[in-house]
C-alpha cells in the first residue's frame, strides 16, 4: 500500500469528494464514512475504487472483513489525515471507502411487482422537487429504505445525494435505494407515462396542509410516486397539475407544517399501513 502522510495531491482529490459536489459529479465518486454505510455500499454491489486505511492503528475484524470482500487499491493514511477526512474532531475512522457512483438513469428503478404478486409488493417510490437540505435527502432514503420502497427520485436543481450529509442522514440507505438524480420534472413526467404505457398504473400523490383529501382516506395500497415539495415553497404548479390527487397529513398543534422528509415518512407509513392491513 502506498502510504499518505502529508496533503498530497491524492489526498486533496478525496477531500474535494467531501466538499465540493462538481468535482463528485464530474469524478463519478463518492468518499463514503462510517461502518454502516461502507457495509451497506459494499452488500448492495457498489464499485469501491479505492480504500483509505489507517495507517496507525490495527484494524478491527469488520474492516479486515471488507478489505478481503473487495480487493482493490488501498491507500495506507495517517491517523491526522484520516480524522480530517473521517468528519469527526475526535475520531480517526479506521476505514473509508471511494465509491462510484451509478449513472443517472431513471431506468434503475423497477416498478413491477415482486414475485408473488402480492399487494404488499406495489411499487413505493418518492420524489423531492428541488429539495435544498441533504439531510432531508438522507432521512427520506432512509425512511423509503425501512418501508420498502423501491425508488427515490430528486427532481430540479437540488441538494446532492451523496453529499456526505446526505449519506450520514440515510445511515447508508442511499445505497440500498435506487436513487436517480434528474435536471427537471418532465423527464420523470415521461419515465412515468413509459411505466403506465407498460401497464404499471402509478398513481402520483402530492402532500400539501390543504389537500383535497385527509391521507388516511385515500387508497394507497397501489403502485405510489409520493411527490414532496421544496422546504420552503412546496410543489411546484407543473407538479400540482401533474399530481392525480393531492393529499393532507392532519394536524392538531399549533405548526402549521410538517418537515418535508417527516411528511414522506408519515405517507410513506400509512401506505404499508393499509398494504399490511389489505
Amino acid at each position: 500500500m502506498q502510504r499518505v502522510t502529508t496533503r498530497n495531491a491524492a489526498f486533496q482529490q478525496w477531500e474535494a469528494l467531501l466538499t465540493n459536489r462538481t468535482k463528485r459529479h464530474r469524478a463519478g465518486e463518492t468518499l463514503v464514512q462510517g461502518v454502516r454505510p461502507i457495509t451497506l455500499a459494499v452488500e448492495s454491489g457498489w464499485t469501491v475504487r479505492t480504500w483509505l486505511v489507517d495507517a496507525d492503528r490495527s484494524l478491527s475484524s469488520w474492516a479486515h472483513a471488507m478489505l478481503d470482500r473487495v480487493r482493490t487499491q488501498r491507500f495506507a493514511v495517517s491517523s491526522e489525515l484520516m480524522r480530517e477526512l473521517g468528519g469527526k474532531d475526535d475520531d480517526a475512522p479506521e476505514l473509508l471507502a471511494v465509491v462510484a457512483t451509478p449513472p443517472d438513469d431513471l431506468g434503475r428503478i423497477a416498478t413491477g411487482r415482486r414475485a408473488g404478486g402480492d399487494d404488499d409488493a406495489a411499487f413505493l417510490g418518492v420524489v423531492l422537487d428541488r429539495p435544498t437540505s441533504p439531510g432531508n435527502v438522507g432521512t427520506v432514503a432512509r425512511s423509503l429504505d425501512a418501508f420498502g420502497g423501491g425508488g427515490l427520485v430528486v427532481a430540479g436543481h437540488a441538494a446532492d445525494p451523496y453529499d456526505p450529509r446526505a449519506v450520514r442522514a440515510s445511515t447508508g440507505s442511499i445505497f440500498s435505494v435506487p436513487t436517480v438524480r434528474v435536471p427537471a420534472g418532465r423527464d420523470v413526467l415521461d419515465w412515468v407515462a413509459a411505466q403506465r404505457s407498460a401497464g404499471v398504473p402509478l398513481t402520483l400523490l402530492g402532500t400539501d396542509e390543504h389537500g383535497d383529501v385527509e391521507l388516511a382516506d385515500h387508497d394507497l395500497t397501489g403502485p405510489t410516486l409520493v411527490l414532496t415539495g421544496n422546504e420552503t415553497s412546496g410543489l411546484s404548479a407543473g407538479w400540482r397539475e401533474a399530481c392525480d390527487v393531492m393529499v393532507r397529513i392532519p394536524m392538531l398543534g399549533s405548526a402549521s407544517s410538517l418537515n418535508a422528509a417527516s411528511a414522506t415518512t408519515v405517507v410513506l407509513y400509512e401506505a404499508v399501513r393499509q398494504r399490511r392491513a389489505r
